[in-house]
């Protein structure tokens, strides 16, 4: 939100000496996140006030004028220009040179310089709005048009910043920073903390009285969504433009001017923080009635969008139909028109939930609805009534109030929150003067009586409405106030007599740690709700989701169950541009609990365990090696990880894998995931059509860390180790795992066998029907010798041998 510091000063009065940093910090220390500071006449250094003399054609160019232009002090200077509207006698903006303006209103600020364009020499450069950034206060109404600055009683040479009165602080506010503290989103509200800050007084806005007037019919049908509806006709008003310094002030925060009667409306809601809404009263038949929509009731939006709306949805309405959405917009046509001259001024209160209901209904957010959402407070109706009333007072001197009704269904109720003073010094960890807190807390609107060592505090109405109930926010509004950077910090004593081990934490580092860096795999992280391609694509029979009740997409409503369709996502989203990759993911997936113990308030919340996964990616025709890397990658977490190793079985396919090449995997008798490639249907589906995928995903709650280190330390051999690649066949059922611990029995102390690795399977035409050729590279060696040619050859054979007994082997020729 932006804020101007002149508006603000409306309301207290600030020093002239005031240092703008120290408020800026201040603020952000003590109330909202000030995210930067702005002087706004800067954005016109080097722009000055110019007047034509004399307009000339140019000798090169029919669209170009030399225009003679007085630049102050009587100097005049030739400036050539394709303004459509030039004319002598006229106010222009001038740029001189060395001054920065948007070419045409677009792109970046570049530096204007003396050059001369079509051979004439040219003095700086005449403007359009949009090249100063003025286009909102001095819109164009034909292509070329020059801002005519001739109604400003300014003489030539005037800085553009002195003849509009531009000098003003822009302070840019976070809006997060005040998400729970709907008194700030209107100057007033800023002001009262600034007031407070520097124990100043605030102006008061006095209240607004109708009079005896006539009432206006106003009908509430649901007092809940709609506790306070004023409704005020007035006559003798037209469509005009707002003066100038109410343009100017729109525009500086960042609203677009549009006439008077929508202005004073707008005007409002940037003051104190409270929407208000002009309708045409020719167009109202009848009263006004605050009801809910009928089932496909239809409304033409201002802004040209016509719903259809949902009887959850609140309307304010005429006799005839709906003619606006409540706390969200207004309706095109029953709002200002050319022709209006008499309105009907809405000022109300709509519940927060039901205009943030509505506003995402429909994505059709506003200023006024995010205003409403914070939970306005109903007497901020009344300031705001008072403005409105004024403004149109001193904009139309002939304006009548003809009709007047404030309905009030509800009213706030009065919050008291009582605060020990000794546990109010505890908490902040020293004693405040009772004179000091009362007087702080008095000045931000607060009523305070101290009874001994009680602080009674009455909350005003702006601040009840969320954002103070017990006594921890009174504390806060004490500590703020004080400025929380007069409190000293104190060490907190505490002693510690054992170490503290995680177990869990330190094999979650661990495993991220193996696939990043081992593994070489790369960890993404996704979004918690999944895409319906990729879902459908994976699980096809998925059922009883949960699911977003605001989504961000139609198509991503259903929150996570595994991470495998957001990893899907990811390699559909990366395959274009790598062939082959390798990611992971660790997050919670969610599902409905078996309520077993339904009075556990623990389990009112979705199951949420953390699960690991993780996609091996390369070339359709490298599939098998593939699936033997991830095998790999999963059979050596358990060793490097130091967690119980995994197991492999095949039982039962996953819905997303290949039937005939997938693996269950188990930590002892228990099921912790699966693995497998992704068979061609469910890629195809997802979305994958280039590469192959071979998936893993793992409980991760379900991995046994080991409890202590079993690691022996072993010298690193004197003498060479050797390796021996053997080929044999195999019949094609016989499985690796069989074929190496079949050839580690004959490692003993007798043998020089060390270890057996896999190096490759291979099925040709070479090889006979239902056999395949495995070739497996034995490690040879001693710790007490250099083994000899002849003793190598002699393990190999052993083992070759032995292999041949066991498993029936023949050796490849």
């Amino acid at each position: 939100m932006k804020v101007s510091l002149n508006w603000i000063k409306d309301y207290v009065d600030l020093p002239e000496e005031t240092d703008l940093k120290k408020l800026a910090y201040e603020l952000t220390m003590s109330t909202v996140e000030v995210e930067g500071v702005t002087d706004l006449a800067e954005q016109f250094n080097g722009l000055i006030v110019g007047e034509i003399k004399e307009v000339l054609p140019h000798p090169n160019a029919d669209k170009l004028r030399i225009c003679k232009t007085d630049i102050g002090g009587g100097e005049i200077k030739e400036i050539v220009c394709g303004g459509s509207n030039l004319e002598a006698g006229m106010k222009v903006v001038v740029a001189k040179p060395g001054a920065f303006v948007r070419w045409h209103g677009e792109g970046e600020p570049v530096e204007i310089k003396e050059a001369k364009l079509r051979g004439v020499l040219s003095y700086g450069m005449i403007c359009a709005s949009s090249e100063t950034g003025l286009s909102d206060l001095f819109p164009e109404n034909q292509e070329a048009e020059i801002t005519d600055l001739s109604a400003f009683d300014a003489a030539a040479g005037t800085p553009v910043a002195d003849a509009l009165e531009l000098h003003d602080i822009i302070l840019e506010i976070d809006n997060k920073s005040m998400t729970n503290r709907p008194d700030l989103w209107g100057h007033y509200g800023i002001a009262r903390e600034i007031a407070a800050l520097y124990e100043l007084p605030l102006k008061e806005i006095k209240p607004f009285d109708p009079g005896e007037v006539e009432a206006f019919p106003v009908a509430i049908e649901d007092s809940d969504r709609c506790p306070r509806y004023i409704g005020a006709k007035l006559t003798g008003v037209s469509v005009k433009a707002a003066p100038f310094w109410m343009q100017s002030r729109l525009w500086r925060v960042g609203q677009r001017p549009i006439n008077a009667l929508v202005d004073i409306t707008n005007y409002v809601m940037m003051a104190v923080g409270q929407p208000t809404h002009a309708f045409d009263s020719d167009n109202i038949k009848g009263g006004i009635t605050v009801r809910h929509a009928k089932d496909q009731e239809k409304l033409l939006l201002l802004n040209d969008k016509t719903l259809e709306l949902s009887p959850d949805d609140l309307v304010i309405a005429d006799d005839k139909e709906a003619v606006a959405l409540a706390g969200v917009m207004g309706g095109a046509l029953d709002s200002i028109l050319d022709t209006t001259t008499s309105v009907i001024l809405e000022v109300a209160n709509f519940e927060a939930a039901g205009v943030r209901r509505t506003a995402l209904r429909y994505d059709n957010r506003t200023e006024a609805s995010s205003r409403y959402e914070k939970a306005i407070d109903i007497e901020r109706c009344d300031p705001a009534l008072s403005m409105a009333m004024d403004l149109f007072k001193e904009l139309y001197p002939e304006v009548k109030l003809v009709a007047f009704t404030d309905l009030w269904k509800k009213r706030s109720e009065e919050k008291t929150v009582e605060v020990n003073l000794s546990w109010l010094a505890k908490r902040l960890g020293m004693r405040l003067p009772e004179e000091k807190i009362e007087k702080k807390l008095t000045m931000l609107g607060f009523k305070v009586t101290i009874d001994g060592d009680v602080l009674r505090v009455v909350v005003p109405s702006y601040r009840a409405t969320g954002d103070i109930s017990m006594k921890a926010d009174i504390m806060e509004e004490v500590a703020r106030m004080y400025g929380y950077e007069n409190f000293q910090p104190t060490p907190i004593t505490t002693s510690f007599t054992s170490a503290i081990r995680q177990k869990d934490m330190d094999l979650l580092r661990s495993i991220k740690e193996y696939l990043a860096i081992r593994c070489n795999m790369q960890e993404v992280f996704t979004y918690p709700w999944m895409n319906d391609k990729q879902v459908d694509a994976l699980f096809p029979e998925a059922k009883d989701v949960l699911s977003l009740s605001t989504p961000p997409a139609p198509t991503e409503s259903r929150i996570r169950f595994s991470l495998l369709p957001n990893l899907c996502k990811a390699v559909m989203d990366n395959e274009r541009y790598f062939n082959e990759f390798s990611i992971f993911e660790e997050a919670e997936v969610f599902f409905d609990r078996d309520y077993t113990q339904p009075n556990d308030p623990s389990e009112s919340l979705p199951a949420q365990p953390r699960h690991i996964a993780g996609a091996v990616v390369g070339e359709a025709d490298e599939v098998a090696a593939l699936f033997r890397k991830l095998k790999g990658i999963l059979a050596s977490m358990g060793r490097y990880c130091h967690m119980e190793e995994l197991s492999f079985k095949v039982e039962e396919a996953p819905v997303w894998a290949d039937p005939h090449a997938f693996m269950n995997l188990y930590v002892g008798e228990k099921k912790v995931g699966d693995c497998g490639v992704l068979s061609k249907k469910a890629s195809l589906a997802a979305g994958i059509r280039e590469v192959a995928t071979v998936l893993f995903e793992l409980d991760f709650d379900a991995l046994v860390p080991l409890n202590s280190r079993t690691n022996a330390f072993t010298h690193l051999t004197e003498y060479p180790w050797n390796t021996y690649d053997v080929s044999l066949l195999f019949d094609r059922g016989v499985k690796w795992e069989t074929i190496r611990e079949t050839a580690l029995q004959k490692k003993n102390a007798e043998s020089f066998l060390q270890d057996v690795d896999f190096v490759d399977e291979y099925f040709g035409r070479q090889i006979p029907e239902g056999k395949k050729s495995i070739t497996l590279r034995l490690t040879i060696g001693s710790p007490a010798k250099t083994l000899t040619s002849e003793e190598i050859e002699g393990c190999a054979n052993t083992v070759t041998k032995f292999l041949t007994k066991k498993l029936g082997a023949e050796a490849r020729f």
